[in-house]
């Protein structure tokens, strides 16, 4: 059974905190979905994720392509994602069930803690998915360093 990771952006924003991220995630030799909710959002982070230093570069690519499957990192709107992920990293309040939870390595949730809405929806998902059985861990930069929070 998984584990699932929530991370309250404080000081850093999405973009800068998801290529650390996924980096950890591609060190572990996991295939990664980055799940959203806005497909004009995903073309905004795809663009960030091309526009990275060029000896930190994370291959991925949007759905939807011939190539889906063979993808590292696949940047997605849907539920399923085509390259049979190890991790699933859910951004703007993307949805997560605890079935999901439990069939994958790691899901990690990144909200953004200066968006009282998306704090909201992220304590909602804790309380469910916690309430469900899942492994979680809570995780703050608010100190200026990531710091576990809490555990349940």
């Amino acid at each position: 059974m998984g584990a699932v990771y929530f991370y309250h952006l404080t000081r850093q924003p999405l973009e800068a905190t998801l290529p650390v991220l996924l980096d950890k995630a591609r060190q572990a030799g996991w295939k990664i979905a980055v799940r959203g909710t806005d497909p004009a959002r995903m073309d905004w982070l795809d663009e960030k994720l091309w526009l990275g230093p060029e000896d930190g570069f994370l291959p991925h690519g949007r759905a939807g392509g011939p190539h889906d499957a063979a993808q590292p990192i696949l940047l997605t709107t849907e539920p399923e994602a085509a390259n049979d992920p190890a991790c699933v990293m859910a951004v703007d309040g993307a949805p997560v069930d605890a079935d999901e939870v439990s069939t994958l390595e790691r899901v990690c949730i990144l909200f953004d803690g200066n968006d009282d809405h998306a704090v909201q929806h992220a304590r909602g998902q804790w309380k469910a998915l916690t309430a469900a059985g899942c492994a979680a861990q809570y995780w703050s930069e608010e100190s200026g360093r990531w710091e576990k929070k809490a555990e349940a």
